[in-house]
């Protein structure tokens, strides 16, 4: 790490275990208490944002307001992963906001900046990111059916979404929907984005979708529009780049949800760890069984290689942009979900019956990875890409050598 990562990662470690991992039982007690129908942010997560400001680990993600780049973010976003549910958003780190945050700096208007951008920057409100649809396969953006249709100086809005992460959330103030502006264009100028308060006469929240049966705190909203009318000046960019803007946000979004990731197998990795080194079962500890201690290491491999490439991603992006790296972000989208999964299946094996429980974090964490296989595009769409990019690739001298002329 450079002087100034490493500066920023002996911070960032002491908050998050003097401040954010303690609070953790305080968050869990709120949810608790206000049950899975309640979408009001628990008090200490505000408290820990106002925490994290004063200490200078805010907006850590967005190398416009941060000075970091990618490959110093990616150690610090690891550690926020440690606690998967209050460490981002305590940074103001969080998703869907880092991504909408991003296209609003890349895409916005002054004005659009100023009425958005800066209270999201600020910590003051929530946002969310409205493309995937029910009723067609998401994963190819090119199929959303949502209708946004030009009337005079506005634009109505007509569809229906799910998934609009964050969107429950009483702070959400301010929705990014993509549709169909134009179907006679070409297949992928055929969609636009469009700025949507929530409060717009038309949105219907109908509901918020579970994950394996776990609320997130900020929802997963099935969203209905319907007539929903903005001015014409909410619009981001131009008429037919919503695909090119979508794959600019989802390119950074995608990585540091990995980075993410790779934080929460280390823990996972470290309560499996303890769990081998305590439990006693037949005559000693579960650390001393061959097969244990092989899961053990598995795990220790699989982060290590993840983080690795994590990193190569990360300093592609900052040396030659997101259209160079997408390869590799490709890959490490992939590999990062599943590498988790593994981890924490392992842990979840090693700790019986507490690891399926509530009593650990195990089954929340797994729950949430195994979601991460299918958002930001399942892992199927990502390998396709990936595979493309190997058969197309021209040979080295060493693969003409070895192949048949």
């Amino acid at each position: 790490m450079s002087a100034k990562a490493q500066d920023y990662h002996r911070r960032l470690t002491a908050f998050m275990t003097d401040h954010v991992i303690p609070a953790e039982a305080a968050y869990d007690a709120y949810r608790e208490q206000v049950g899975p129908k309640d979408f009001t942010v628990p008090p200490v997560v505000e408290e820990l944002k106002v925490k994290a400001r004063e200490q200078g680990l805010w907006n850590l993600f967005l190398p416009a307001e941060s000075g970091l780049t990618n490959l110093e973010y990616a150690p610090l976003a690891e550690l926020s992963g440690w606690s998967m549910e209050i460490g981002p958003e305590a940074l103001n780190c969080a998703a869907p906001d880092t991504g909408n945050m991003e296209t609003l700096h890349l895409f916005a208007t002054d004005e659009q900046r100023t009425q958005w951008l800066e209270p999201l920057l600020a910590g003051e409100i929530r946002s969310a990111f409205s493309m995937t649809e029910p009723a067609v396969a998401s994963s190819d953006a090119r199929n959303i059916q949502t209708e946004i249709v030009r009337d005079g100086d506005h634009y109505v809005i007509n569809g229906r979404k799910w998934w609009t992460s964050g969107a429950n959330d009483p702070r959400c103030k301010i929705l990014i929907v993509m549709g169909r502006t134009n179907p006679e264009a070409a297949s992928h100028q055929q969609q636009s984005m469009i700025l949507v308060p929530v409060d717009t006469p038309g949105v219907q929240i109908l509901r918020s979708t579970s994950v394996f049966g776990w609320q997130d705190q900020h929802g997963h909203a099935e969203i209905v529009y319907d007539n929903v009318r903005v001015p014409a000046s909410n619009l981001l960019g131009e008429e037919g780049s919503g695909f090119a803007i979508a794959q600019a946000r989802l390119g950074p979004g995608r990585i540091h949800h990995c980075m993410r990731a790779i934080g929460v197998a280390e823990r996972a990795l470290a309560l499996m760890v303890d769990r081998a080194n305590t439990r006693i079962a037949f005559g000693k500890p579960l650390a001393d069984q061959g097969v244990v201690q092989q899961q053990i290491a598995f795990s220790r491999n699989e982060i290590d290689q993840a983080r690795l490439l994590c990193e190569k991603a990360a300093w592609t992006i900052d040396q030659h942009g997101n259209k160079e790296a997408r390869n590799l972000v490709a890959q490490i989208k992939a590999v990062a979900p599943q590498m988790a999964c593994n981890v924490i299946d392992r842990a979840i094996q090693v700790h019986g019956g507490a690891g399926i429980s509530d009593d650990t974090v195990l089954a929340r964490m797994y729950g949430w990875h195994r979601a991460m296989r299918i958002f930001d595009g399942p892992d199927e769409v990502h390998l396709r890409a990936i595979a493309r990019a190997e058969v197309g690739r021209e040979k080295s001298a060493l693969a003409a050598a070895v192949t048949p002329k």
